[in-house]
């Protein structure tokens, strides 16, 4: 018991005595018999223990019923549906893995549970027998008198799962005919009957005696068999070890004849016999059974790693002939052996796993998206946007895990087939960035002449500046932006000035009117308008008190100067300046004694403007220069290769800077500013080199291992690798040789065997000595067996193993023949003449020969029939007739053979069209239309006919038109431009956009119109003309006018003049207005001010307000009016409200050469008025409404993709060896669908083209003759067929149309070694004797199913062998009937349902049907099977009734059924008028008989029936009747009262039928 392992070790265990009720007692109360044992030895398990003991299961066992109960064995089969339940069972033992015996399961158990020994299975439910429908019945067994009939049915599918056992398959009837037998022809009937022949034997030396002969028992009462009683003593240790393997012997058998009654007694032989009795004996074959080889050792396992799957592998050995069977000798057993090795292969390597690989993405490429339009119109190298790039794909072996790799695996391609899931796309889209140019603001005005540098202010010299903004950096390879900064030169510049910020009015210094002083407010401000400390305005700042003057009563009144116009030029030249003047208007005549007006030219003033010279400089950059290693970056280059090299390093960019003076060029740099110098240096990223990477090559292609054809030509093997990296910025290049070829070792020349066949032997026939005493014995004459020696050989005769032979030189020449031996009574024969000369093709030859001797006088030398006296044979012909066979193969274009693998596959364009060649096979046949060699009539074997495959044309639209103006003339708006088509695409060719119904296609984009793009301008209105009379004062109200016009607003100011029409027409100014020109002595006022904004939001509680200002008071005792006016607000009139609009997006606008991908989709923002106008984007910015929405975006134009093919695969081998409907066949995958607009695949994605027709030889069976018994009547025969070599076209089904040829033709290998398959056994029924049919052929496959569901995988068929009696006398000796079951493939499910006839006199045929329509008995559930008699409960028994269809009573045609109160049929009565269709329909209840009236097909429609679905009477028809009966009793008594006689009729009244509630056919019921 110590810690050691294994055996010798014990298990103890506590033993006690309980009593029945649970309570412990003491152990003499127990039987000490029956005491178990307290210790045990047992076997001490350690962990090591697990690499020497393991389970071992069996197989699951069958699947066996289960019992309802453990107790019960009544099975589960009356219930069963579908399937029952069922245990399956097999056996686990604990195993030594070194010798495989057995040890205690509990060694096992401790280092895994024990295996599962049961579990559940299904067992479908138990299916009888199923047999077909009888035939026809026979013909009587005899011609007169009584006799006997039969009809027989076929099993189709035996019993299974414990179903019922087919029942009779024969039926068998007396018959009588029509005539009695005449004395004496209803005797018995005499047959000769043969036995088999004995097994064949060597003829003893002591055969010569009598105990060598044969006798025959003629017992005529026997009932039982005679048999051939041997008297052979024995001497069977006589042995034939002498004779050589291929040596035959002859030995003799023998069968035993007897006369035969037709109740099945034997009979005198005599009665039987007349002429020639039949042979008794025979020459045979010494039966010799195949001897074989011993084993050869087992091949090595197939599986040489652990996969995934746990499949196993499999091991052969192999064995040969050594002998072949002769005489029926045993068949050779199974050559070849394979069984299961390395089932779990827990300690083999894992096996090799595979992957997909891919090479680097080839450049993007735009070409192949353009159409054939596209692409010759196009500039190809400008391209940009979408495109596709492809790559190329490749099959490596997964490294192992242990195996330590390196940073970056490259693995050598293998074969396609070996990586597993879906092939990676080779196929993608990119984009090419296309180039935008640098887009750029507007100039902004001059700036203010300025130093500098503002902070270190010099000299007197300075700069002014002009400024615009990048909006757009250029991308791609477009140009640099333009400069951004433009300056002149100017004096006297100044950083800072001072500004007027505020006028107070103009104070008086005495009185209210007359010189005074106006106050003014100064800041200090930088040259954008920035307030700033006073400190750095250099000059003295203006003064803060103006002198000014307010006019006197009687003073001419002046307005303010008006704002200064645009200056005429931008700038000044020595032809021309700028020059902007201001003007002011007379607001009020003077007095006579006031301040008199100003002239005219004192009321406007004129200034120079845009002073500075029309040449401007400005800094001029070229673009940047390469990226150059520059030596003081090193320290931040960092990245490296997988060698360490550096291969990225940051690097400099110049470019050139130089100062340009507008329209003249270069000058010298100090006439630019540097404070807005460019930078000439930047840092750059240095391109990483890329080296080429390549696979390592791939394993060479293997070469043929076998030997080879003596004039086979030299094999050859290649190996590939493939580019996966291209090479760039200086990397090391790619290698030139990617595909490489060798010659393959030369093999030896394949031997070559063939059978040697020696001279036929001396003819054998039966031994005298055993003819002695045998019946039919004669003279020693008559048929034998001949024998020749066969040998295998190779090259110089020298001997070989017979298997080289059958293996190469095909089955082996008959070594036995028959031959015959002259007999005295034989005819004989001269010899045959030589055959005669052949006339040419389709001729024949013959020869003769003529009866000799004494034959010539015998009579049966003289029938032709059996003896040939000529022979004919037809002539050889060398003339050969070509027949073209089928359809023209697919046209097969002319394309140049490119290496298998190409390395970088860069996209081209396939050919796909042009002209080609088509195939026709030819079928060579000679004079007799036999099939020949095509290379007799044809090199090829072919016709080749030139053909052409029609090239596919896009669709092609017209140039886009000009894009129209834009729908609106101010805002955002619509333009629009179009495509019509030109040509319709045809053979595949690109398809077109979607057209409209004008077939054009429009794009329309958002525009946007600004919407002062036309203005219009006024002029000063003229001098207020006062109409006087009579010299009036000149004052008053008058009229002033001025000139508008309508003109093409620029960004500097009004431009040219245009149509009025092009201007705003409800915003046309005023050209006239009323004027008021104060008099002498009035107020005057300035002019209204602008209007002030009405409060948001606009309604009528707000109000605007303008106002003006008092110019000069007047006289005493007059006032001046309002300087201030208000009005409401009102909502379109004078207040108005703004909001942003947004309009839809546009469509997804590219790039000018961009076919597809990135563009950009844009949508408008308008400014819209409250009264629904478009005004300009202004309106909505001083208001500060926010703008929240992105005005354009990124999109994705799909790229229309050209379907793109792989390359076609090689030709695959022909489909047939042989025959007309061979083929070979290529094909091609697709690599890349069509997508959006693309050429679609070619429907053609394989070719074929036949193969030459070349003859089939095919060994070809003939029917089995009718069964031969030689020399008898009945009893013991040979049935044979014929093996017959023939040529055909291929159809193995129909060979109506073979030729026989001669056998050297057909494969020897395929023909029969043995002729047990050409003859077998059969017998010939006796009359009288009882015996089976022939087998019925085999039935359809079926397969056992559940539910539908196939059950097992392999189906079913049967076929049986029916009893026939023929005499009731032997019925007793019948055999019993057979049928047999073989799997096959291929099977159905099927299932069977119940049929019926249509009822005729309540009885109808019921019978089975199968699924596929066969009537069958049996496979139909017996307890569903519907009625075959229909009956009416109670029976109908009235008069004129009879039971209905639907199983009630009813009354015959012309009757009518009278109902009682629960709904039987109580009498007929007779239908009155029938003939008018006018019945009297009544019933004891009111129910409606069902019947032909539409009225009551009417009623039967009423949703309230008086009958509910049980056929009883509902209750309200009960209500309904009594409340008609009881109207019916009150209308008579009303009418007994009005109408009362006054003497009553005391008689009897007549008896009334019983009132109901009736429809005769009126409408007024």
């Amino acid at each position: 018991m110590g810690e050691d392992c294994g055996p010798g070790g014990v298990q103890t265990r506590t033993v006690w005595c309980v009593h029945t009720e649970g309570w412990t007692t003491h152990h003499s109360n127990c039987k000490h018999t029956e005491k178990p044992t307290s210790q045990r030895e047992c076997f001490k398990v350690c962990e090591w223990h697990q690499e020497l003991f393991e389970w071992e299961v069996s197989e699951w066992g069958s699947c066996i019923l289960v019992p309802y109960f453990s107790n019960e064995l009544k099975l589960r089969t009356a219930e069963c549906v579908t399937a029952q339940h069922g245990i399956q069972q097999r056996k686990a033992h604990c195993v030594r893995k070194s010798n495989r015996t057995v040890v205690t399961e509990r060694i096992c158990e401790f280092f895994s549970q024990r295996p599962a020994v049961e579990q559940a299975c299904l067992i479908p439910c138990p299916q009888d027998c199923v047999v077909s429908e009888f035939s026809a019945w026979s013909g009587c067994s005899k011609t007169c008198g009584s006799g006997l009939q039969h009809r027989t049915r076929a099993v189709l599918a035996t019993p299974v799962y414990g179903g019922a056992s087919c029942p009779n398959l024969t039926e068998t009837r007396n018959c009588h005919n029509q005539f009695s037998c005449s004395v004496g022809e209803d005797e018995y009937k005499y047959s000769l009957k043969v036995g088999p022949w004995s097994e064949c034997r060597l003829p003893h030396q002591k055969d010569v005696k009598l105990s060598g002969r044969t006798m025959l028992d003629f017992n005529i009462e026997s009932a039982e068999k005679n048999y051939v009683k041997r008297h052979i003593q024995n001497s069977h240790n006589h042995h034939h070890h002498h004779s050589k393997a291929w040596d035959i012997e002859i030995g003799y058998q023998t069968r035993q004849v007897r006369c035969t009654r037709s109740d099945g007694k034997n009979a005198m032989l005599s009665l039987c016999i007349q002429d020639n009795a039949p042979m008794t004996f025979q020459s045979c074959v010494i039966p010799r059974n195949c001897e074989t080889t011993e084993w050869s050792s087992w091949s090595p396992c197939s599986k040489t790693c652990r996969s995934v799957d746990l499949s196993p592998g499999y091991r052969t050995r192999t064995r040969s002939m050594k002998q072949v069977p002769l005489g029926g000798g045993r068949e050779c057993p199974i050559l070849e052996e394979k069984e299961a090795c390395n089932i779990i292969g827990d300690l083999l390597p894992n096996c090799p796993r595979y992957t997909w690989k891919t090479t680097e993405w080839g450049e993007c490429q735009v070409s192949p998206l353009l159409s054939q339009q596209d692409q010759r119109q196009n500039n190809l190298t400008a391209l940009c946007g979408g495109g596709i790039q492809m790559r190329q794909t490749y099959c490596v072996q997964i490294p192992d895990d242990m195996v330590s790799q390196q940073i970056k695996e490259v693995s050598r391609p293998v074969n396609r087939k070996l990586c597993p899931g879906s092939v990676p796309s080779a196929v993608q889209q990119c984009n090419i960035p296309c180039p935008e140019d640098c887009l750029v603001s507007a100039w902004s005005f001059w700036e203010p002449c300025i130093y500098g540098n503002c902070l270190e202010p010099q000299g007197k010299k300075g700069f002014r500046q002009r400024r615009r903004e990048v909006i757009r950096e250029p991308t791609g390879t477009a140009e640099s932006c333009p400069h951004l900064v433009e300056t002149l030169p100017c004096e006297d510049p100044a950083c800072f000035q001072w500004d007027v910020i505020e006028e107070e009015l103009c104070v008086p210094n005495r009185g209210t009117c007359g010189p005074g002083i106006q106050n003014q407010k100064v800041l200090c401000k930088n040259t954008k308008g920035e307030a700033v400390s006073n400190e750095l305005c250099i000059d003295d700042p203006p003064p803060s008190q103006l002198p000014c003057e307010v006019s006197c009563s009687s003073d001419c009144v002046l307005s303010s100067w008006s704002a200064w116009s645009p200056c005429s030029h931008s700038c000044s030249s020595k032809n021309a300046e700028g020059k902007q003047s201001r003007t002011r208007d007379i607001l009020a005549l003077p007095g006579e004694e006031g301040k008199p007006c100003p002239a005219a030219p004192a009321l406007e003033e004129w200034r120079l403007c845009n002073d500075h010279p029309c040449s401007s400089f400005y800094w001029e950059v070229s673009s940047w220069g390469d990226c150059i290693e520059d030596s003081s970056m090193t320290n931040l280059n960092a990245t490296s290769n997988w060698s360490g090299k550096p291969t990225c390093a940051i690097g400099i960019q110049s470019r050139k800077v130089i100062c340009i003076k507008v329209n003249v060029g270069q000058v010298t740099g100090k006439r630019c500013p540097d404070s807005t110098r460019p930078d000439a240096i930047r840092p750059c990223l240095l391109h990483c080199k890329k080296d080429c990477i390549v696979t390592p090559f791939s394993e060479w292609t293997a070469c043929p291992t076998t030997c080879q054809q003596a004039n086979a030509t030299i094999s050859k093997q290649s190996r590939y690798r493939i580019i996966i990296q291209k090479s760039a910025n200086g990397g090391q290049d790619c290698p030139d040789t990617l595909y490489e070829e060798r010659e393959c070792e030369p093999l030896p020349v394949c031997p070559i065997y063939r059978w040697k066949t020696h001279k036929w032997h001396q003819c054998t026939i039966v031994p005298d000595s055993v003819r002695q005493g045998m019946t039919g014995a004669s003279e020693s004459c008559g048929r034998g067996l001949e024998t020749r020696g066969v040998a295998c050989v190779k090259d110089e005769d020298e001997v070989a193993d017979v298997s080289e032979c059958l293996q190469w030189a095909g089955a082996m020449p008959s070594q036995i023949r028959e031959c015959r031996v002259p007999c005295r009574d034989d005819c004989t024969f001269t010899s045959w003449s030589k055959f005669s000369a052949c006339t040419g093709c389709g001729a024949a030859r013959s020869r003769r020969r003529s009866v000799t001797g004494r034959s010539k006088k015998k009579e049966k030398c003289q029938k032709t029939e059996h003896y040939l006296l000529a022979e004919t044979e037809p002539c050889a012909c060398d003339e050969f007739l070509s027949q073209p066979y089928g359809n023209w193969s697919d046209c097969i274009l002319d394309e140049h053979k490119a290496e298998p693998h190409l390395g970088w596959r860069i996209h081209r364009d396939v050919k796909g069209c042009g002209q080609g060649v088509r195939y026709k096979a030819i079928a060579c046949i000679d004079q007799d239309d036999k099939l020949l060699d095509p290379s007799l009539c044809s090199s090829s074997g072919y016709i080749e006919e030139t053909c052409l495959i029609p090239c596919p044309f896009d669709c092609k639209l017209s140039e886009w038109s000009n894009w129209s103006t834009c729908s609106s003339p101010c805002g955002g708006g619509v333009k629009v431009r179009s495509k019509w088509l030109r040509e319709k695409p045809f053979n595949g060719g690109r398809p077109c956009p979607k057209l409209d119904l004008k077939n054009q296609v429009y794009e329309a984009v958002p525009c946007y119109s600004e919407c002062s793009r036309y203005i219009w301008v006024m002029e000063a209105w003229s001098v207020c003309t006062i109409n006087t009379v009579d010299k009036m004062p000149d004052c008053g109200e008058g009229v002033q006018s001025r000139k508008i016009k309508c003109v093409n607003n620029t960004g500097e100011g009004p431009g040219e003049i245009v149509d009025d029409e092009l201007c705003d027409q409800e915003e046309m100014p005023f050209r006239a207005q009323t004027c008021f020109l104060p008099c002498p002595d009035d107020c005057v006022m300035s002019r209204w001010s602008e209007w002030s904004r009405c409060p948001m939001p606009c309604d009528q509680t707000g109000v605007r307000r303008r106002i003006r200002q008092t110019l000069r008071l007047p006289q005493t005792g007059k006032t001046c009016p309002e300087d201030s006016e208000t009005e409401p607000c009102i909502l379109n009139t004078n207040c108005f409200t703004y909001q942003y609009n947004v309009s839809d997006w546009s469509t997804c606008q590219l790039r000018e050469n961009a076919v597809c991908g990135q563009g950009t989709k844009t949508r408008l923002l308008d400014c819209v008025r409250s009264d629904g106008k478009v005004v300009e984007l202004r309106y909505c910015e001083q208001i500060g409404l926010e703008k929240k929405w992105r005005l354009a975006l990124h999109c994705l134009v799909d790229c229309p993709v050209n379907c793109m093919l792989s390359d076609w695969s090689p030709w695959t081998e022909c489909s047939h060896t042989c025959g007309e409907q061979g083929h070979m066949q290529r094909s091609r995958t697709v690599i890349q669908p069509a997508h959006e607009e693309g050429r679609p695949c070619p429907p053609q994605l394989s070719q074929v083209i036949p193969c030459p027709v070349r003859p089939c030889y095919t060994w070809v069976l003939g029917e089995w003759a009718p069964c031969h018994v030689e020399g008898a009547e009945c009893g013991e025969g040979i049935r044979k067929r014929n093996l017959t070599c023939v040529v055909h076209r291929g159809s193995e089904t129909d060979l109506s149309s073979a030729k026989p040829v001669e056998e050297e033709k057909c494969d020897a290998r395929l023909m029969k070694a043995s002729g047990q398959t050409l003859q077998l056994p059969c017998s010939v029924p006796c009359p009288g004797d009882c015996h089976l049919t022939e087998w019925t052929l085999w039935s359809s496959c079926q397969l056992t199913c559940l539910d539908g569901r196939s059950f097992e995988t392999t189906g079913h068929q049967a076929r049986s062998r029916a009893v026939i009696i023929q005499a009731v006398e032997n019925q007793d000796s019948c055999p019993l009937q057979v049928f047999e079951t073989r799997p096959c493939k291929g099977g159905k499910c099927h299932n069977y349902e119940w049929r019926t006839s249509p009822w005729r006199d309540n009885e109808r045929s019921v019978w089975c049907q199968r699924s596929d329509g066969v009537n069958v008995t049996g496979g139909c559930f017996l307890q569903n099977q519907p009625s075959t008699i229909r009956h009416c409960h109670p029976p109908c028994t009235k008069p004129f009734s009879h039971c209905t269809q639907s199983g009630v009573c009813g009354c015959e045609k012309g009757y009518t059924e009278v109902m009682t109160a629960y709904g039987f049929l109580d009498y007929c009565t007779k239908t009155p008028g029938a003939d008018n269709k006018k019945a009297d329909v009544k019933t004891s209840a009111g129910k409606f008989k069902p019947g032909t009236s539409k009225i009551q097909d009417f009623f039967k429609e009423w949703s309230i029936q008086p009958f509910g679905p049980d056929g009883r009477i509902k209750f309200w028809v009960y209500g309904v009747t009594v409340a008609g009966f009881v109207l019916v009793l009150f209308i008579i008594a009303m009418s007994f009262l009005v109408c009362k006689k006054p003497k009553q009729n005391k008689s009897a009244p007549p008896q009334q039928k019983p009132l109901t509630l009736a429809y005769d056919g009126d409408l007024d019921m």
